[in-house]
């Protein structure tokens, strides 16, 4: 049996579903398949909480932030979803990492306030700061397994079909268009297929796209309760340079994987052990577990040094750490995101539609082109 779509999207994680999104209220025919059952906790989308912030070091992503936040709110609007948990956001560390945030935060017009670490330690008791000291106030959380569920929610509304536990076994160019076989034997073709499929976007465009050398690692997470859990809960927060750790530290709200307590969320940015999706044994690294309690001790004395739970997903990271959003043909490649993108997922999911539609608005930096001559960059979450 063959059917016939405008769109066909591959991966159903936070981009593709966006994607699927983005594309139905475009009025395109989309169908959305996953390789995984709804809910699952193989890929990058799962989880009950990811930091949502307009603080970067790098301009371009703090003015795109403000265009995600727009979206998010539609879709929250649009779903009945309350998706995002707006605590505010703290950065601090060395003057040389914080102060190209507050560069970026004061040339995109958003508020914040700068703090030393005595100040910002009366404010939020229970932890302890070094360095320069940054908040901003529109910062928070996602519930990332909730945005999935809304956008497949706002796709189907919009006359998507989804699905699901449906493996993509091939892909290749047709006609005008693409068309993808599935393991149920069925094949789709299309106008355009979009590729957001994750740690597993290398192998399905193998011999198709020519992708910057990308790296999958598997991060670890974990929660730790907190020894007030009726105080209020702490902004997110992202300890810039901290090597000591290997890289940087971040820790943010728990939310429901956070248990009755709201357990504080902790996890090293720069840490992963390189896997591929096909190889990843879904272990935590004790060393991982080791060096994120001798920094609970150390930085977050509100914090039990004992974590209650532990999680693992995976990163899949460009050189640049830039995210890939273009056009090949038929094939549109959606994102990786270097383990920075969850906050921009609806924003990307436009993008996508613009790309499928040839409306233009994609950042150079995100094409193909440019990842071909971009160095090896620090973008940190």
């Amino acid at each position: 049996m063959n059917d016939r779509r405008d769109v066909v999207v591959i991966g159903a994680g936070l981009m593709g579903a966006a994607a699927a999104w983005a594309l139905t209220e475009r009025g395109l025919s989309v169908t959305l398949v996953e390789q995984f059952a709804p809910g699952h906790t193989l890929g990058s989308s799962h989880g009950s909480a990811r930091i949502v912030r307009r603080a970067y070091g790098d301009p371009l992503y703090t003015a795109i932030s403000g265009r995600a936040f727009e979206l998010w709110q539609a879709a929250e609007s649009a779903s009945g979803s309350t998706l995002l948990r707006m605590l505010g956001g703290l950065d601090f560390g060395p003057s040389d990492a914080v102060t190209p945030v507050a560069a970026s935060l004061s040339s995109a017009g958003v508020p914040y306030e700068q703090l030393s670490p005595r100040e910002a330690e009366a404010r939020w008791p229970g932890m302890r700061f070094e360095g320069d000291v940054l908040f901003h106030g529109q910062a928070g959380t996602v519930d990332s397994a909730a945005a999935v569920d809304a956008f497949v929610l706002l796709a189907l509304r919009g006359g998507a079909d989804v699905r699901w536990s449906t493996p993509v076994v091939s892909l290749a160019p047709a006609g005008s268009g693409a068309e993808v076989v599935l393991d149920t034997g069925e094949s789709v073709s299309a106008g355009h297929v979009v590729v957001a499929a994750g740690a597993w976007i290398a192998p399905l465009l193998a011999g198709l796209v020519d992708l910057p050398p990308l790296t999958v690692t598997q991060q670890q997470a974990f929660h730790f309760p907190r020894l007030d859990p009726s105080a209020q809960p702490w902004p997110s927060v992202i300890h810039r340079d901290f090597a000591r750790v290997g890289g940087g530290i971040y820790h943010l709200a728990g939310g429901r994987d956070g248990g009755v307590g709201d357990d504080r969320k902790i996890g090293e940015h720069d840490a992963g052990r390189a896997t591929s999706a096909a190889s990843r044994d879904g272990l935590v690294d004790p060393a991982s577990r080791a060096r994120l309690i001798e920094y609970v001790q150390r930085w977050l004395p509100g914090l039990s040094a004992a974590p209650s739970s532990e999680a693992t997903c995976l990163y899949t990271t460009t050189p640049s750490e830039d995210f890939v959003l273009d056009r090949v043909g038929p094939l549109v490649v959606c994102s990786p995101c270097s383990g920075h993108g969850a906050k921009f997922a609806p924003l990307i999911g436009e993008l996508v539609a613009d790309l499928v539609t040839g409306v233009s608005g994609v950042p150079d930096r995100f094409s193909l082109a440019t990842h071909a001559t971009a160095p090896r960059g620090s973008i940190s979450l």
